[in-house]
């Protein structure tokens, strides 16, 4: 029985293959291999695609998040209210600029409850970090309602969720800052790591540029701690020639999400998108009451999954016995979430498979 891969991170497409590669030839003759022109254009084209006015690369989703973070002032004694569930990531880059993150509870939808959020906040609170989950944005009217109530900044983890939008606005439009990771798991994805801030504001732009190279002025002139995150050029070379081959990506994902949405309803908890909004599936990820059962089930079938996360941020050790916050309804959340396979990869028979085996295990545990 082959195995119905999660993600298949090949490049077989060769028109793709051979625009990449002509991408790094091009490279390798002007030499610029970090910030070459391919950065500049690529920055250019993200800002434009994403609505603002400026976007500055780096070399990692997390680098964005402590990039914004240190271009916003925020460190030692400043609250950054976070999701409970979300990858590790957004909770470090936190601690990594020195503040705390404080961790808000989920809505039904896998995202942050700006409800919860606005609970938490305290005199220390300096910031918001919403993580659109999944591919699917956050609410973010009321969460930019809550932020504006108390003087808080918004930076929007879209990591997941580059060109996900409510309406006609963009995932990474709301915040002061929108980050991106452009990791070669991502839906936009590098081949490797790669990872862009946008903002409108000019004066934020220019910090974030120089601190994505040792906060250096002018090259020569350091004036405060920060590393080094400049974007490969060849990374952005391979995202110009997907960045073109996007929507095609997104379309695929968006059709088979509907398919297994349509086949799985009466089986499982789908994952919904509300009328307006546009979700882009960097997981198809389904709510189910014998989830363990159903993912060793899958395994048997050589169909491949995973769950994301098996902990909240809370409850990794670095955090846990001294993590602020609330995360009840995270809490029941990550016993039931389960993340099929739906990449733009798979055949027709492949997304068949998916959804005949989830129906076969839940007409057996129906009939036991």
């Amino acid at each position: 029985m082959l195995k119905v891969p999660f993600l298949d991170l090949r490049v077989t497409d060769e028109r793709e293959r051979a625009e990449i590669l002509s991408g790094i030839e091009r490279i390798l003759m002007h030499g610029r291999v970090l910030l070459g022109p391919e950065v500049d254009e690529f920055e250019q084209k993200v800002a434009a695609r994403v609505g603002r006015r400026y976007a500055v690369g780096c070399n990692s989703g997390p680098d964005a998040l402590i990039i914004a973070m240190r271009a916003l002032r925020i460190g030692p004694g400043d609250e950054v209210i976070v999701p409970a569930l979300s990858f590790i990531a957004t909770a470090n880059a936190v601690s990594l600029v020195g503040a705390t993150p404080v961790f808000a509870d989920t809505d039904d939808n896998l995202n942050m409850s700006a409800e919860s959020v606005e609970r938490l906040v305290t005199p220390a609170t300096k910031a918001i970090i919403p993580v659109h989950w999944t591919g699917h944005m956050c609410e973010m009217d009321s969460l930019i309602a809550v932020a504006q109530k108390f003087g808080l900044h918004v930076v929007e983890d879209a990591s997941q969720a580059f060109d996900a939008a409510i309406g006609p606005r963009k995932a990474g439009s709301y915040g002061v800052i929108g980050c991106f990771s452009m990791n070669s798991m991502k839906v936009f994805s590098s081949l490797g790591a790669a990872g862009i801030l946008v903002t409108d504001d000019a004066a934020l732009r220019e910090r974030c540029v120089t601190l994505r190279y040792h906060r250096l002025v002018n090259r020569e002139y350091c004036t405060e701690l920060a590393q080094n995150s400049r974007l490969d050029t060849v990374q952005a070379a391979v995202l110009l020639v997907r960045l073109e081959r996007l929507e095609g990506v997104i379309d695929k994902r968006r059709q088979n999400a509907a398919y297994l949405n349509q086949r799985l309803q009466n089986h499982v908890c789908v994952p919904w998108e509300p009328e307006g909004q546009r979700h882009v599936y960097y997981t198809y990820t389904i709510q189910a009451d014998r989830r363990d059962e159903l993912a060793i089930f899958l395994a048997s079938q050589n169909i491949e999954t995973k769950i994301q996360h098996p902990l909240l941020l809370p409850q990794h050790p670095i955090y846990g016995g001294r993590a602020r916050g609330e995360w009840t309804r995270a809490y029941c959340l990550i016993k039931r979430v389960l993340c099929l396979p739906s990449n733009e990869k798979l055949t027709d028979t492949q997304l068949e498979r998916v959804a005949d085996a989830v129906i076969e295990f839940a007409a057996s545990r129906v009939a036991a």
